[in-house]
Order: structure tokens, then C-alpha cells, then sequence
């Protein structure tokens, strides 16, 4: 969340940064809540004096054998007062916690202007579309020939959006986040095994609720959801902390299966792999100091690109516009694979700085030098498993139908060929 100061002290400033976001939020709702606080506040702190006053009052005319009927009344009157402003302070910071909640974070100045995708900036793209001289398929006929991806079973156990992946389909699976850990761990990242399933305080922390409940699998007998993405558990390990500045940066990596309602997107990739209710990945989860997160998330986007690099999968990164930024995001990279079956560049990873927007929701703060602040916190997927094996179909497909197997996954494999 934002520092309600800031909201205060930069209302309108705010309010016009905000016309370049998509989405309607509320600045003045956070004003307004705050001065009733304010108010109430001051009127609690009268009172109060006040009920003091006359109970010294009191306890000096008992003490005399007086007469203290009429103050004991009046000290009854401003209790009824002071619980009357208690209560309506109660259901006024929750409200205006709310409301703060409900921002979303400023975007850095070097974030270009924008409504839309359209309007993302290319960075740079790195490999060579392939020119296949056969009639090129897309990845889910090419598991589907070859046994290997199976939406029918999915749907038949579970429904639409779901695949079950069969024989060296679900190895190649496998070969590619075992890879992926294996890679982001030589580079110095702690790997890390979560829970699949987190509280309600973790859904807020890194900033899916309020805004996204929709879009979340909550199971309803105990308030749990099932994690959109490794950030959600892997972030909330550090919820409440103050860590010790020597110790930044931390680097996390975590394989996760992630669970999607993707509401919304009715009609939107329906076959395949690329918008699946449940799929693997592994995230990258960095907390750093506020003066390096920019270069950390050149870092972290560099050892995102890296998988594609070594898999040999052509690619582009693009800064997202203002208008196609995540709700927590400062700034955001997406990295996109090419996909024959598309004719473009598909999203595989997002990289993405949020400076203390989840530090301050959850509160995970560091210590250097006597001194306590916000950590900065970043994440990006290291990658998105099941569009890297779509990619991999796509773009290793042979004329006869088979898959030639990245040289890298080789070892993982124990083929080099799927057929």
C-alpha cells in the first residue's frame, strides 16, 4: 500500500497519475476518511480531558462531604459521548484502511505513458523467429498426436482450462522447472518448496485482495486460497520481520503449481496451454534495499531471460505502459516467447519492481546502522512452465511430427527426441 502521508500530502497529484492507470480509484475517499479520523480524534481527546477533570472534581468534593451528584451526572453523559465516538472510530479506520488498500502503487517515472498493451515499449528481442518449410502446428495438436497433452481426460476429471500431461509430455514438464531450479540456484538464488495454499493476511500482503478475489480459488471451509503464484507464500515468509541489512539482497527461488479462476476471459485461448485454471511455475522473489531495487530488477529480468537463452527460444522483453501495469507494480518487464501458432510474442514472465508497496502491507522492514525501513520487494517468473513447453512444441517441431529436445534438457530428459 501507499504511505497514507504521501496519499495526504499529494492528493491531487496523485488523483492525475492515476488517469494514465486503467481502472477508477478513489484518492479523495482517503482523504475524507482521514479527516473524520481526525475529528473524531480531537473530539475523543476533549472529552476525555474533560471526564478527567471531573473525576479529580469528584473524588475533591467526596473528599470534602460534598454534594457530587451533578458531576457524576455530567461524567456519565460524556461517557455515553466517548463510547458513541469510540464506535464511530471503529468503523472508520477499517474504512479508511480499505481504502488505502485500494490504490494502487504510483508508477516509476521512467514507466512510459500509456492506455493500453498497445502502447508497451520493445526493449529488445534476442533469436530468430523460426521459417519452418512444413506446415507448422500448434502445440496442442502437436500433444495430442504425439499422446502427450490431454484435455479431454482434464475436462472429464475436472473440467475446461485443465490438461493432463502423459508418458514424456509430463516429463518434459518436469525436465523444464528441475532445469529452471537447477539454474537460478547456480546463480545464487535460495530454493524454496511453499505451501500451495495461504491465509488471508498472505492474499492481502502481496496485494491480490481486495482487488483480485474474483480471480482467486478461495475454499470457503477455512478461509484458505489457492496461490495465483509463488509470490503470495514465498514474499509472506518475511510478513512482519525486520531483517538485517548485511543479509540483502535475499534471493528466492520456487517451483509452485498456481491456481487461476481467470475470470474474465471467457473465449480468450481456450485451447492449449496458455491460460490454464492450474500450471506450473517457478517465480523469482527478491527484498533488497530501496536505493538498488532498479538494478535488481535488471538482474532478475537478465536471469529470467537467461532460461529462454540456454532453451534457445526466440524472444522480445517490453516495458509495460502505464495502463497495462500491474496493481502493486512500480515497474514491470514482460518477457515474451515467440509462438508459430500465434504469429507474435506471447507473455512467459513478468518482472516487476513494487518498491515498499507489499513491504508496507505486510510490514517487512530492514536494520542498517540503527536505522529501520522498508525493505524493497521484486518478483518475476523464472518461467511460467507450461507456455515454456508450449513454446518448445512449437518452435522444435520436426515435418515428421516428432520434437527435437533443447540440448540443455537433454540430461533431464534422457532423450533427445519426442516422438
Amino acid at each position: 500500500m501507499l504511505d497514507i502521508k504521501y496519499v495526504l500530502e499529494n492528493a491531487k497529484q496523485i488523483e492525475e497519475i492515476y488517469t494514465h492507470r486503467s481502472g477508477v480509484y478513489d484518492v479523495k475517499k482517503v482523504v475524507e476518511l482521514d479527516a473524520r479520523r481526525k475529528e473524531i480524534l480531537a473530539e475523543l481527546e476533549t472529552y476525555r480531558a474533560q471526564k478527567n477533570r471531573a473525576s479529580d472534581e469528584v473524588a475533591r468534593i467526596k473528599k470534602e462531604k460534598g454534594d457530587a451528584s451533578e458531576i457524576i451526572a455530567e461524567m456519565k453523559a460524556l461517557g455515553e459521548k466517548i463510547k458513541t465516538l469510540e464506535a464511530d472510530l471503529a468503523e472508520v479506520m477499517p474504512a479508511l484502511n480499505n481504502a488505502a488498500l485500494s490504490l494502487p502503487n504510483i508508477p516509476d517515472s521512467s514507466v512510459p505513458v500509456g492506455s493500453s498493451d498497445a502502447d508497451n515499449v520493445e526493449m529488445r528481442r534476442v533469436g530468430e523467429p523460426r521459417k519452418f518449410d512444413f506446415a507448422a502446428k500448434p502445440h496442442w495438436e502437436i500433444g495430442s498426436d504425439l499422446n502427450i497433452l490431454d484435455p479431454v481426460t482434464a475436462a472429464k476429471i475436472s473440467g475446461a482450462r485443465f490438461t493432463v500431461y502423459r508418458g514424456l509430455g509430463a516429463r518434459l514438464e518436469r525436465s523444464i522447472y528441475n532445469f529452471m531450479l537447477d539454474t537460478h540456484t547456480k546463480s545464487g538464488y535460495t530454493e524454496i518448496f511453499p505451501p500451495f495454499m495461504v491465509n488471508r493476511d498472505s492474499m492481502y500482503g502481496t496485494g491480490q485482495l481486495p482487488k483480485f478475489e474474483e480471480d482467486a480459488f478461495n475454499i470457503k471451509n477455512n478461509d484458505y486460497f489457492l496461490i495465483p503464484t509463488a509470490e503470495v507464500p514465498v514474499t509472506n515468509m518475511h510478513r512482519g520481520e525486520v531483517i538485517d541489512g548485511d543479509k540483502l539482497p535475499i534471493k528466492y527461488c520456487a517451483y509452485t503449481a498456481c491456481f487461476r479462476a481467470e475470470a474474465g476471459s471467457a473465449g480468450r485461448d481456450t485451447r492449449g496451454l496458455i491460460r490454464q485454471h492450474q500450471f506450473n511455475k517457478v517465480e523469482l522473489v527478491k527484498f533488497c534495499k530501496p536505493e538498488t531495487s532498479f538494478d535488481e530488477l535488471e538482474k532478475l529480468t537478465a536471469d529470467a531471460e537467461n532460461i529462454l537463452k540456454l532453451i534457445g527460444l526466440p524472444y522480445r522483453v517490453v516495458t509495460l505502459c502505464t495502463g497495462d501495469l500491474g496493481f502493486s507494480s512500480a515497474k514491470t518487464y514482460d518477457i515474451e516467447v515467440w509462438l508459430p501458432s500465434y504469429g507474435r510474442y506471447v507473455e512467459i514472465s513478468s518482472c516487476s519492481n513494487f518498491r515498499d508497496f507489499q513491504a508496507r502491507r505486510m510490514n517487512i522492514k530492514y536494520r542498517q546502522n540503527g536505522i529501520t525501513s522498508f525493505v524493497h520487494t521484486l518478483n518475476g517468473s523464472g518461467l511460467a512452465v507450461g507456455r515454456t513447453t508450449a513454446a518448445i512444441l512449437e518452435n522444435y517441431q520436426n515435418a515428421d511430427g516428432s520434437v527435437t529436445v533443447p540440448e540443455v534438457l537433454i540430461p533431464y530428459m534422457g532423450t533427445d527426441i519426442i516422438k
